[in-house]
């Protein structure tokens, strides 16, 4: 056929090689390559100089599917690709073209940028069914042989306990790109990130983890290069053990993965653990109008697909998708299922990290149509002996209808709970109704996780992610403003549960500022001394801005940088947020790992929980239903607690009182009666009368401020 590439001779000999590890594996003697294509009819393995010269090689064995051999005399750094030839017959999900230059799905480090051509596409454009013949070398990334070697020391696994876990969700380059105490030539990079400048100011908020938004080589959509613009955040993988080449400060040519390693050296050496958000559920070449750049070459039969209709049309015109993103991902295919469960094992054991958190999960637990919490990919990992040990969390839905499945997966899985974010947004906002909801979110959520023998834990609770406001955006705007995106302000959440305060946006009016800090204050002091994992989301603890943009996932700029000059910082949300953190981290009473069962822990003690209404008695059945009430208070015994020691010890902690007022005026408080505490002192507070230190004693009347917290420890 004119144009069609053919084959030349190979300048070495290849040898038999392996099928047993997938991908590049280097030794000093030859490195083995093996890719699964199983309906390919051949396979090149294509090494590319740093001129561009491109030298092919036959590989001639195939085992189970898998095309293998190894070669001597290659290096560490050394770039390919591999072409595959077999039918083009998209109607039945194979879109085999030797013209286009693959990435390895198991390659440990890509090289190069993806350059939005139409040489990309395996299909002509506007004739999606037509095989394209346009060489895409030098137009796509290429995967790169690795040396793994790395002195990892005594680093070992922490295993901190979920409930002594505080996570930080942070971009890699948005956390240093704008921080003028990391070197200049570091900024964006892991190795900024590993700088003590940002370990200490973790350790010192008082954060145990750090959440990295997407590693994950990825590239951006054609669509969003043609606005002009990137994908920033990185939900766009292409390669599932790579960690993502433009975060790097050293290279791409495998220095990429020494410096990931030391990234996470160095945050385990702060005490500080690394939770990767992992994004399987998709891939980059989006639909099947999307490029080839890797997958769809080689199996194109890992993505859900429309069933043909009546008339076997419909096969090639896309694919099912409930990730929004073009595709998705099928998790009980052979070899899709065997690639998350490798990569998963290879992040744990070879880089270290020590948990996930899996992008819309529920497009991956499907069995034919339908979520199960039985699948394949659920079922494989909750008996895998690495991975069943590590840190996992579930975004539990998708973008389906019937994805929506908060509370429902199974141990050792934990969630984030959008539920505690919308109500407790809804609380401060002075929009809920009633109180009932918010004390149930507070308390750990045992609507949703305590039916099933789970714990508070499992719940991840969040005010903020990185897909909508920040916390100052939230007490600043009313609207989304995300006209910089190139969308028409449609994209994004129209849901934010938000409120300006008068103004939109920012604004000079100092009343209405403080107004503002007070509210983002309340909102962090609440996520963190509430029953679950806090997640904050980087910044919110010191006021940062996206300018009302609530969907910035193609800003690259300082829309979504963080800016770490003082002038603008919030930094009295800080101390509030730094607070928090602290009292949660020395009293175990505020992160039991039990649900409170509002009765004592031991005979003629205290209640373990009592909901306490602002007139100093406990709350009643009438007072749940309430709608016009607005101070919820909360007494939380720690003589003793519920839960025992590590040898079985019984455990006694300080007793805390804590009131949350989100109305807009001072509410008259009566300190209850009782028989067990009669005096304290105010230890946290978001009310200017009512400052760190105040005592206070049973029968006191307090007046507490509007739209406040206070939290009052045991003396």
């Amino acid at each position: 056929m004119p144009g069609l590439w053919r084959t030349r001779d190979e300048v070495a000999p290849i040898w038999p090689g392996t099928n047993h590890h997938l991908g590049s594996t280097w030794s000093e003697e030859s490195t083995n390559f093996a890719v699964w294509a199983p309906e390919a009819t051949a396979a090149y393995l294509c090494l590319f100089a740093d001129d561009g010269t491109e030298t092919r090689h036959r590989l001639t064995e195939r085992s189970l599917g898998i095309w293998h051999g190894a070669l001597p005399g290659i290096e560490p750094g050394q770039r390919y690709g591999y072409r595959l030839a077999g039918p083009w017959a998209p109607d039945q999900g194979l879109r085999f073209n030797p013209q286009k230059v693959l990435l390895d799905p198991y390659a440990r480090a890509i090289s190069g940028e993806l350059v939005q051509d139409p040489a990309i596409f395996g299909y002509t454009l506007g004739a999606p069914t037509v095989r394209d013949f346009q060489d895409s070398a030098g137009k796509v990334p290429l995967s790169v042989v690795v040396d793994n070697g790395f002195d990892w020391g005594e680093d070992q696994p922490m295993r901190r306990r979920w409930r002594d876990t505080v996570i930080y969700e942070l971009h890699v380059k948005g956390m240093t790109r704008l921080h003028d105490r990391v070197p200049e030539e570091l900024r964006g990079t892991y190795a900024g990130l590993a700088t003590p400048t940002v370990t200490d100011y973790l350790r010192d908020l008082g954060v145990t983890a750090v959440e990295l938004l997407p590693i994950h080589q990825f590239v951006t959509e054609p669509a969003v290069a043609a606005r002009g613009l990137t994908n920033y955040w990185g939900y766009n993988s292409i390669g599932f053990f790579a960690p993502h080449a433009a975060y790097s400060s050293s290279g791409d040519r495998g220095q990429q993965v020494t410096e990931f390693k030391a990234m996470v050296k160095a945050f385990h050496d702060a005490g500080l653990e690394v939770i990767l958000d992992v994004v399987y559920n998709h891939t980059a070449e989006a639909g099947v109008t999307g490029p080839t750049l890797c997958f769809r070459g080689l199996d194109d039969k890992i993505y859900h697909r429309v069933p043909p209709g009546p008339a076997g049309e419909g096969f090639h015109d896309r694919y099912w998708d409930v990730t929004g993103c073009g595709n998705t991902v099928d998790a009980s295919h052979p070899f899709a299922l065997r690639m998350i469960l490798d990569s998963l094992r290879y992040w744990v054991t070879e880089m270290h990290v020590d948990g996930f958190r899996f992008d819309l999960l529920s497009a991956l637990t499907r069995t034919g149509r339908a979520v199960d919490m039985r699948s394949h990919l659920l079922v494989a990992i909750g008996q895998d002996p690495v991975l069943r040990h590590v840190k996992l969390i579930a975004e539990p839905w998708d973008a389906s209808t019937d994805g929506y499945r908060v509370g429902e997966f199974p141990p050792p899985w934990i969630e984030w709970n959008d539920q505690f974010r919308d109500e407790i947004r809804d609380f401060w906002n002075g929009r809920s109704s009633g109180i009932r909801d918010v004390a149930t979110r507070i308390a750990g959520s045992s609507d949703l996780y305590a039916d099933d023998g789970r714990s508070p834990y499992a719940s991840v609770n969040l005010v903020t992610a990185h897909d909508g406001f920040t916390v100052r955006d939230l007490v600043s705007y009313d609207h989304k403003h995300n006209e910089a995106n190139g969308e028409g302000n449609q994209d994004g959440s129209d849901n934010n549960r938000s409120w300006n305060h008068g103004v939109e946006g920012e604004t000079d009016d100092q009343r209405i500022v403080a107004l503002r800090r007070r509210q983002a204050a309340n909102l962090m002091a609440t996520l963190c001394l509430s029953n679950g994992v806090p997640m904050i989301t980087a910044g919110d603890e010191r006021g940062r801005t996206q300018r009302g943009n609530n969907n910035a996932y193609c800003q690259d700029n300082e829309i979504s940088w963080i800016d770490w000059r003082p002038d603008d910082a919030w930094l009295d949300v800080y101390e509030v947020t730094k607070v928090a953190l602290r009292l949660r981290r020395e009293h175990p009473a505020l992160r039991q790992r039990h649900f409170f069962e509002g009765r004592p822990t031991i005979r003629g003690g205290p209640k373990d929980l009592a909901w306490l209404h602002p007139s100093g008695r406990e709350m009643t059945g009438d007072d749940w239903h309430d709608h016009a009430l607005t101070t919820l208070g909360m007494f939380v015994s720690g003589a003793p607690l519920r839960s025992p020691g590590p040898r079985g010890e019984q455990q006694v902690d300080s007793s805390f009182a804590m009131y949350f007022n989100s109305g807009p005026r001072a509410v008259p408080v009566v300190i209850p009666e009782n028989d067990w505490v009669q005096t304290g002192e105010v230890v946290l507070s978001t009310d200017p009368k009512l400052p760190v230190g105040t005592p206070v004693k049973a029968g006191d009347l307090i007046r507490l401020g509007g739209r406040s917290v206070v939290v009052m420890q045991e003396t």
